[in-house]
C-alpha cells in the first residue's frame, strides 16, 4: 500500500507546478556575502542547483549529500533566505531535539541582521510557548520554523508553505517523510544526509530524485 502511495505522491509532484522563486537580488547577495567562510567549490556547485531547482515550476526534491563539517547547513540557509524573500515560509525538520537547537541558534545568529522570523518547536518549549507559535505560524509570521517530530503534527498550520530542509534524512521513518510532502504536493524539498539510506540513494539513482554531493573539505581540513 505504501509503495503504491509513494508512486502517486512522487508522480503528483512531477505533475504538479510548483513555486518559481525569483532570481537573487541584492539581499540574496548581501547574505551570501555576509558568510564567515570562503565557499568551496562543491558547495557552490550545490547552491547553483538549488537555486535552478528553485527557480524552475517543478517542485524541487534534491538530496544534499557531504561529510558533516563540510557546510551543508549553509547552503540550506541560503535556500531558506531565498524562499524567504518571497514571501514563503519555511519548515526545517531534525532528527533530535539538541540538533533542533543547534540549528535554531545558526540560523537565529546567521539571519539575526535582516527581517527574518525564527522559531523553534521542540521538547524546549512550554505547552504555551508552543501554542504561540503554532498561532504565529498559521498567521504567517514566523518566517523559518525549525523543529523536531512536531513539525509533522497534525495541528500544525503553514500560512504558505515554500521549502522543507529535512536535516540527517536518514534518522527519518518513510511516513514522517511523506506525510511532509502530503502536506503540500507541490512543495520544493531539500534533504541533507552525510549518510545517505540505500532506500533514499536508490530513489537518486533511479531519477526519482536529484542529488547534489559536496565532497571539498573545508580550508584547513583534512
Amino acid at each position: 500500500d505504501m509503495a503504491e502511495e509513494l508512486l502517486k505522491l512522487y508522480a503528483q509532484r512531477k505533475a504538479a507546478v510548483g513555486t518559481a522563486f525569483s532570481p537573487d537580488n541584492n539581499m540574496q547577495r548581501e547574505f551570501e556575502d555576509a558568510f564567515d567562510f570562503n565557499e568551496t567549490d562543491d558547495q557552490l556547485t550545490a547552491i547553483a542547483d538549488i537555486k535552478a531547482d528553485m527557480e524552475s515550476t517543478q517542485p524541487m526534491d534534491r538530496l544534499l549529500c557531504g561529510d558533516v563539517g563540510y557546510g551543508k547547513t549553509e547552503v540550506a540557509m541560503r535556500a531558506a533566505f531565498k524562499a524567504v524573500q518571497d514571501g514563503k515560509q519555511v519548515a526545517v525538520l531534525t532528527p533530535t531535539t539538541v540538533l533542533c537547537f543547534q540549528h535554531f541558534e545558526s540560523f537565529k545568529r546567521r539571519f539575526s541582521k535582516f527581517p527574518v522570523v525564527v522559531e523553534m518547536l521542540s521538547r524546549f518549549r512550554t505547552a504555551k510557548e508552543k501554542k504561540d507559535i503554532l498561532e504565529r505560524v498559521e498567521q504567517g509570521k514566523v518566517d523559518i520554523l525549525i523543529g523536531t517530530h512536531a513539525v509533522l503534527s497534525q495541528g500544525l498550520k503553514f500560512q504558505d508553505l515554500g521549502l522543507l530542509v529535512v536535516d540527517e534524512e536518514q534518522r527519518f521513518g518513510v511516513r514522517h517523510k511523506e506525510r511532509l510532502k502530503q502536506m503540500r504536493a507541490a512543495i520544493d524539498v531539500l534533504s541533507m544526509s552525510a549518510t545517505p539510506i540505500p532506500r533514499t540513494l536508490h530513489m537518486s539513482l533511479v531519477g526519482l530524485r536529484d542529488m547534489s554531493v559536496i565532497e571539498t573539505p573545508p580550508k584547513d581540513r583534512m
